[in-house]
């Protein structure tokens, strides 16, 4: 099991690079050229969530993103530290500044990454969430000597 792990802070102009190198891993880890697009996109969606979670939360450390080879499938994790509220309960902070925006954003981050990616896992807790992607891997094709 391969694995390549970058940490960027947690800044908009960081995204893009996120998504290419996520690309490029995602190619060399055997992941059809079709679903490339779909492997950028969910990517820049998961972690422009968390650079939007750190920014509103004042939270300084990086946003973490695992990329994952393992035998027949290829995995993203983008972590973040931001604390999240038990399902349907929101901090005071978020409540005061605008009670519905926050949540709306987020429940269509996640709607955007679930019609992208087929296997997601979305777990979030007071110390920070995790989202985590799956594809299948096709084996590189074998060299047929004469």
């Amino acid at each position: 099991m391969a694995t390549v792990e970058l940490r960027f802070s947690a800044l908009p102009e960081h995204v893009r690079t996120a998504r290419l190198v996520a690309a490029a891993v995602a190619r060399r880890a055997g992941v059809d050229e079709a679903v490339l697009d779909e492997v950028r996109l969910a990517v820049g969606e998961a972690c422009s969530r968390a650079v939007g979670l750190h920014q509103i939360g004042g939270i300084t450390a990086p946003v973490k993103v695992s990329l994952i080879e393992e035998e027949k499938q290829f995995s993203i994790e983008v972590g973040d530290e931001a604390p999240h509220a038990p399902t349907g309960v929101r901090t005071a902070a978020a409540a005061a500044e605008d009670p519905d925006v926050e949540a709306e954003e987020d429940e269509m981050g996640l709607a955007v990454i679930s019609g992208l990616v087929d296997d997601v896992e979305v777990t979030a807790g007071e110390h920070g969430g995790l989202i985590r992607m799956t594809w299948p891997t096709t084996p590189p094709p074998t060299a047929v000597l004469p």
